[in-house]
Order: C-alpha cells, then sequence, then structure tokens
C-alpha cells in the first residue's frame, strides 16, 4: 500500500510544476449588428455548402455502390 501512496505523490509532485497561463478573454459588443436578413444568407450558405455534398452523395449510393464500369 505505501507503494501506491508513493507513485500518488510522485504524480502529484509533477503535477504542482506545469504553468498554465490563464487566456486573456474580454467581450465587446459587435462593431456591426447583422440583420436578420444577412443571418438568413449565412445560415442558408452554410446549409448548403455543408449538407448539399452529403445529401448528393446519399442520394446517389446506390449508384457508387455499382462501380464505375457497371451498365445503367
Amino acid at each position: 500500500m505505501s507503494g501506491l501512496s508513493r507513485s500518488f505523490n510522485l504524480l502529484r509532485g509533477s503535477m504542482k510544476h506545469q504553468i498554465t497561463r490563464k487566456a486573456n478573454i474580454s467581450a465587446k459588443p459587435a462593431k456591426h449588428v447583422l440583420s436578420t436578413g444577412e443571418q438568413a444568407i449565412a445560415l442558408g450558405t452554410m446549409f448548403v455548402t455543408i449538407l448539399g455534398p452529403s445529401g448528393w452523395i446519399l442520394a446517389h449510393l446506390e449508384d457508387y455502390k455499382k462501380g464505375p464500369g457497371a451498365a445503367k
């Protein structure tokens, strides 16, 4: 049991010497407030660019399973 407590003391000692810096986080109000229309356009663009290609692949999954030389 003394070996176990000795190893815990070694681990605790090694953790003391690690220095972590504090992040300087400051929050300020936005310089330009986005309108609802601009937010909708940004959300729509992100939706199309991220989910569009994956939806295309899932819609054509059976074609991809057949391979490039398969007759249609």
